[in-house]
């Protein structure tokens, strides 16, 4: 218990009106008003402002910096964009006033987790960012952070799963290669963005599953796998809805779920330009992380986009001048009585040659040397990795004379072939196997924007010192520096610069911007895929490791600067979570 602090006489403060007093964190003031005395934190938990020079008026304390307004007695604020201001016992003894420099409604971890709801709910950025920074600094698990907008995202977005849970998922992937800010921005930019993306969208009601029958027993896996596919083929999001549900209610495994969704959306070809296979394995990299809590929500979340997600096998581009669906059927058919490789993730023989087809303008063959690898036992896995180094090369080489927006074509390919690639690693089965089909036609299909081809480039052997940091985020802001930032990236790997080190540095190269979706995404794949070949120590390990660098960092140049302001709205919660004076500058 902390002894109590003597202010002064009654008297004097009910001349003076207000008095500060040391305690707590930034002094607290004691205010006289309307015959009674208040003792509240001297600090505005909006933004930092002194609350002493604020004015009182109908037993509401008014702060003069952004007029946030609380009540005396309690603290709590009539604006929710502010935070309640903590508040004191006073106590008078003999005409003089005391005060007990202890809280009566303390911060803790529940009100934190409660303030993030609050800012989700009115997407709020200040609310958001604080609440992160609070619950980082205090030591909460990111996943637990993560859950609660993923609870809020899946059940407050009627059109389900999209581009923000998907950025929460990948910068929950990605933060044990940030520093502590970073984490922090990570969590609060794929936050903001949840937020954004379901403000007036409307609560998802679940259907529930189906009723026993009347044995008093469920339909069994096998035929609710079938009904799942047959209600996709159909569009009938309703009833994949319920067929699902009671798949979960059955009990079935997180691997036959996903099997059975990943099963129904490959029966057609990369559908929604890539999205729809990347969202499905997001979901459950998520339900991983959270180990499978919430699965009724997060998996129903991907159904709505299916019912309008576009099928590429009815594309003009994917049926002439080349016609890439008859011999994708055949492969297809093929596979079906193929006995794949599902456990050996090893080197292959001939990888090289796998790229070089794969980047051909020979889809055909392709497509047959696709089919023959496998015969000769190539784990899906690891073909599926092969297919992403491909589309990291896409993005790689793209050169800057082509649209600005063909970034995001070589981008969908990429992040689709990633996707598949992580969801085979989790289950590998010969349906989810024609995904990686699907990956090396877009990868074809991409090939215009390779010419003319950018240049990988090559390290200066005249610069022999260590980059500066500093100096690579300088070149971000600026525009139009796609090739020199490459540059610079190749000179300091060269000259003893650590991987992770330039991980986190093109981590807060991102995590500055008013980045959109796509540019997580690449990030996010590029460290993802890069750590898995570091464990290979081989020359096209070399390669892919500066592959998927040199693409990342062009990829996240040509995409900056932005005005930033998402960002400052974090930064500025930090300083105040340091108790640094804002208003003083």
């Amino acid at each position: 218990m902390s002894e109590k602090v003597f202010v002064c006489s009654e008297k004097e403060l009910k001349d003076q009106g207000v008095k500060v007093v040391k305690g707590g964190k930034h002094g607290i003031a004691v205010i006289y008003h309307d015959n009674s005395i208040y003792a509240v934190d001297n600090r505005c938990p909006h933004l930092g402002f002194p609350l002493h020079m604020g004015s009182s008026c109908d037993g509401i304390l008014t702060c003069h910096w952004h007029h946030a307004r609380f009540d005396l007695k309690s603290g709590g604020t009539l604006d929710p964009w502010a935070d309640d201001v903590p508040t004191y016992p006073v106590e008078i003894k003999e005409g003089d006033v005391w005060i007990t420099p202890e809280p009566i409604n303390k911060q803790t971890i529940v009100k934190l987790k409660k303030r993030l709801k609050d800012g989700l709910e009115q997407n709020i950025r200040l609310v958001i960012a604080k609440a992160v920074v609070g619950l980082v600094e205090a030591g909460v698990d990111p996943k637990e952070i993560a859950k609660i907008g993923v609870e809020f995202g899946t059940k407050h977005r009627w059109n389900g799963w999209g581009s923000g849970l998907t950025i929460l998922t990948a910068m929950i992937n990605i933060l044990p290669y940030l520093d502590k800010t970073g984490k922090i921005l990570a969590l609060y930019q794929g936050l903001v963005h949840v937020a954004r993306e379901s403000t007036g969208m409307g609560t998802r009601f679940l259907l529930g599953p189906l009723p026993l029958n009347e044995d008093n027993e469920l339909p069994k896996m096998s035929q609710l796998a079938t009904w799942y596919r047959n209600n996709i083929e159909v569009r009938d999001i309703q009833g994949a809805e319920r067929v699902l549900l009671t798949a979960i209610k059955l009990g079935a495994t997180t691997e036959q779920l996903s099997d059975m969704m990943m099963t129904a959306i490959t029966d057609h070809f990369y559908m929604n330009v890539g999205h729809t296979l990347d969202f499905h394995n997001k979901a459950f990299e998520m339900l991983s992380q959270l180990q499978d809590e919430k699965q009724e929500y997060i998996l129903t979340s991907l159904l709505p986009e299916l019912r309008n997600a576009s099928r590429s096998e009815e594309f003009h581009s994917w049926q002439a001048p080349v016609n890439l669906v008859k011999p994708l059927q055949k492969a297809f058919k093929a596979l079906e009585n193929l006995e794949i490789n599902a456990h050996d993730q090893s080197g292959f023989e001939n990888e090289e040659q796998i790229l070089e087809q794969l980047l051909s303008d020979d889809p055909v063959r392709t497509v047959e040397m696709l089919m023959d690898v496998l015969q000769k036992g190539i784990s899906p896995v690891r073909l599926a990795r092969l297919v992403t180094l491909a589309a990291a090369e896409r993005v790689a080489r793209f050169h800057v004379q082509n649209e600005f927006r063909d970034w995001d074509t070589v981008l969908h390919t990429f992040t689709h072939a990633h996707a598949v690639h992580q969801a085979l690693r989790r289950s590998t089965t010969t349906e989810l196997t024609r995904a990686i089909f699907h990956g090396a036609m877009s990868i074809y299909l991409d090939r215009f924007l390779n010419i003319p081809s950018a240049r990988i480039p090559a390290a200066d052997p005249s610069s022999g010192k260590k980059e500066d940091p500093n100096v690579f985020l300088d070149l971000l802001d600026q525009q139009q520096q796609t090739d020199e930032a490459a540059k610079w990236v190749v000179n300091f790997l060269n000259n003893g610069g650590d991987v992770k080190d330039f991980f986190n540095i093109l981590g807060h190269a991102l995590l500055r911007e008013n980045a959109e979706f796509h540019t997580f995404q690449m990030y996010e794949g590029a460290v993802v895929e890069h750590r898995l070949w570091e464990e290979e120590d081989s020359v096209i390990s070399k390669r892919a490791q500066q592959t998927l660098i040199i693409a990342a960092t062009r990829y996240l140049a040509a995409h900056a600067p932005t005005s930033r302001d998402t960002s400052h709205t974090a930064k500025i919660a930090i300083r105040l979570h340091r108790g640094e004076k804002l208003f003083e500058e």
